[in-house]
Protein backbone atom coordinates (compact mmCIF):
# COMPACT_ATOMS: atom_id res chain seq x y z
CA UNK A 1 0.00 0.00 0.00
CA UNK A 2 2.68 2.57 1.22
CA UNK A 3 4.68 1.79 -1.83
CA UNK A 4 2.61 2.33 -4.64
CA UNK A 5 1.77 6.11 -2.38
CA UNK A 6 5.59 6.56 -2.46
CA UNK A 7 5.95 5.74 -6.39
CA UNK A 8 2.61 8.23 -7.07
CA UNK A 9 4.31 10.93 -5.18
CA UNK A 10 7.54 10.56 -6.81
CA UNK A 11 5.18 10.20 -10.03
CA UNK A 12 3.84 13.33 -9.57
CA UNK A 13 7.15 15.30 -8.21
CA UNK A 14 8.68 14.35 -11.49
CA UNK A 15 6.06 15.50 -13.27
CA UNK A 16 6.34 19.16 -10.97
CA UNK A 17 9.70 19.29 -12.50
CA UNK A 18 9.60 18.45 -15.58
CA UNK A 19 6.70 21.34 -16.03
CA UNK A 20 9.46 23.43 -14.89
CA UNK A 21 12.12 22.86 -17.26
CA UNK A 22 9.44 23.47 -19.59
CA UNK A 23 8.29 26.35 -18.50
CA UNK A 24 11.73 27.38 -17.40
CA UNK A 25 13.73 30.73 -19.57
CA UNK A 26 17.34 29.49 -20.78
CA UNK A 27 18.26 31.70 -17.97
CA UNK A 28 16.58 29.84 -15.34
CA UNK A 29 17.62 26.31 -17.25
CA UNK A 30 21.24 27.27 -15.68
CA UNK A 31 20.64 27.87 -12.75
CA UNK A 32 18.97 24.58 -12.32
CA UNK A 33 21.71 22.99 -13.75
CA UNK A 34 23.67 24.70 -11.14
CA UNK A 35 21.26 23.99 -8.58
CA UNK A 36 21.36 20.24 -9.27
CA UNK A 37 25.53 20.02 -9.04
CA UNK A 38 25.75 21.86 -6.08
CA UNK A 39 23.13 19.57 -4.09
CA UNK A 40 24.75 16.43 -5.52
CA UNK A 41 28.38 17.73 -4.23
CA UNK A 42 26.75 18.10 -1.34
CA UNK A 43 25.02 14.74 -0.74
CA UNK A 44 28.39 13.58 -1.75
CA UNK A 45 29.92 15.41 1.12
CA UNK A 46 27.06 13.70 3.93
CA UNK A 47 27.60 10.50 2.31
CA UNK A 48 31.28 10.83 2.59
CA UNK A 49 31.18 11.33 6.12
CA UNK A 50 28.62 8.57 6.61
CA UNK A 51 31.08 5.81 4.49
CA UNK A 52 28.39 5.49 2.35
CA UNK A 53 30.75 4.52 -0.52
CA UNK A 54 27.54 3.61 -3.35
CA UNK A 55 25.38 6.89 -2.82
CA UNK A 56 29.09 9.03 -2.65
CA UNK A 57 30.08 7.82 -5.86
CA UNK A 58 26.36 8.28 -7.28
CA UNK A 59 26.29 11.88 -5.98
CA UNK A 60 29.66 12.66 -7.40
CA UNK A 61 28.81 11.01 -11.01
CA UNK A 62 25.77 12.69 -11.04
CA UNK A 63 27.58 16.30 -10.26
CA UNK A 64 30.23 15.69 -13.13
CA UNK A 65 27.43 14.31 -15.98
CA UNK A 66 25.56 18.18 -14.84
CA UNK A 67 28.83 19.79 -15.21
CA UNK A 68 29.89 18.18 -18.73
CA UNK A 69 26.66 17.51 -20.13
CA UNK A 70 24.49 20.69 -18.56
CA UNK A 71 26.90 23.91 -17.76
CA UNK A 72 29.94 22.89 -20.39
CA UNK A 73 27.82 21.82 -22.93
CA UNK A 74 25.76 24.80 -22.76
CA UNK A 75 28.61 27.56 -23.65
CA UNK A 76 29.16 29.04 -26.85
CA UNK A 77 32.27 29.16 -27.17
CA UNK A 78 32.47 31.05 -30.88
CA UNK A 79 30.00 33.84 -29.39
CA UNK A 80 31.33 33.86 -25.55
CA UNK A 81 35.08 34.31 -26.32
CA UNK A 82 37.59 34.68 -23.52
CA UNK A 83 34.81 34.13 -20.81
CA UNK A 84 33.41 30.83 -22.61
CA UNK A 85 36.48 29.40 -22.97
CA UNK A 86 37.47 30.46 -19.32
CA UNK A 87 34.28 28.51 -18.26
CA UNK A 88 35.12 25.72 -20.29
CA UNK A 89 38.25 25.49 -18.86
CA UNK A 90 37.01 25.89 -14.88
CA UNK A 91 34.27 23.21 -15.65
CA UNK A 92 36.87 20.62 -16.97
CA UNK A 93 38.98 21.36 -13.62
CA UNK A 94 35.46 20.90 -11.15
CA UNK A 95 35.10 17.31 -13.22
CA UNK A 96 38.46 16.13 -12.83
CA UNK A 97 39.17 17.28 -9.59
CA UNK A 98 35.27 15.48 -8.42
CA UNK A 99 36.89 12.38 -10.11
CA UNK A 100 39.47 12.80 -7.57
CA UNK A 101 37.75 13.54 -4.21
CA UNK A 102 35.98 10.54 -5.54
CA UNK A 103 39.02 8.20 -5.86
CA UNK A 104 40.75 9.89 -2.62
CA UNK A 105 37.44 10.21 -0.30
CA UNK A 106 38.60 13.83 0.17
CA UNK A 107 35.68 16.26 1.47
CA UNK A 108 38.34 19.28 0.94
CA UNK A 109 37.90 18.89 -2.51
CA UNK A 110 34.09 18.90 -3.00
CA UNK A 111 34.03 22.01 -0.32
CA UNK A 112 36.37 23.34 -3.06
CA UNK A 113 34.49 22.75 -5.73
CA UNK A 114 30.92 23.49 -3.93
CA UNK A 115 32.43 27.14 -3.14
CA UNK A 116 33.32 27.62 -6.82
CA UNK A 117 30.51 26.51 -8.64
CA UNK A 118 28.34 28.86 -6.00
CA UNK A 119 30.24 31.69 -7.09
CA UNK A 120 29.48 31.54 -10.86
CA UNK A 121 25.80 30.37 -9.46
CA UNK A 122 26.12 33.87 -7.72
CA UNK A 123 27.53 35.57 -10.08
CA UNK A 124 25.00 33.77 -13.22
CA UNK A 125 21.70 35.42 -10.82
CA UNK A 126 23.56 38.80 -11.05
CA UNK A 127 23.29 38.74 -14.86
CA UNK A 128 19.83 37.67 -15.16
CA UNK A 129 16.97 38.73 -16.75
CA UNK A 130 15.58 40.19 -13.86
CA UNK A 131 18.95 41.49 -11.84
CA UNK A 132 18.15 45.33 -12.94
CA UNK A 133 14.72 44.96 -11.40
CA UNK A 134 15.95 43.73 -8.22
CA UNK A 135 18.77 45.82 -8.23
CA UNK A 136 17.24 49.33 -8.33
CA UNK A 137 13.32 49.33 -7.98
CA UNK A 138 11.08 51.07 -10.88
CA UNK A 139 9.87 54.17 -10.68
CA UNK A 140 5.96 54.14 -11.80
CA UNK A 141 5.95 56.03 -15.11
CA UNK A 142 2.82 58.68 -15.55
CA UNK A 143 0.64 59.19 -18.27
CA UNK A 144 -1.80 61.19 -17.32
CA UNK A 145 -0.82 63.56 -13.93
CA UNK A 146 -4.45 65.01 -14.11
CA UNK A 147 -6.32 61.47 -13.53
CA UNK A 148 -7.22 61.05 -9.84
CA UNK A 149 -5.51 57.34 -9.96
CA UNK A 150 -2.14 58.61 -10.78
CA UNK A 151 0.07 60.62 -8.06
CA UNK A 152 3.15 60.86 -10.48
CA UNK A 153 3.11 64.19 -12.29
CA UNK A 154 4.08 64.65 -16.23
CA UNK A 155 8.26 64.99 -16.69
Amino acid sequence: MFGSMKRGANAYANIGMETGVLAASPHKLITMLFDGALVAIALAKKYMAEGDIKNKGESITKAILIIDNGLRASLNKDVGGDLALNLDALYEYMSRRLFEANASNNPAILTEIHGLLDDIRSAWEQIGPNAAETAAPKMPVAHDAGHPQNSYAKA
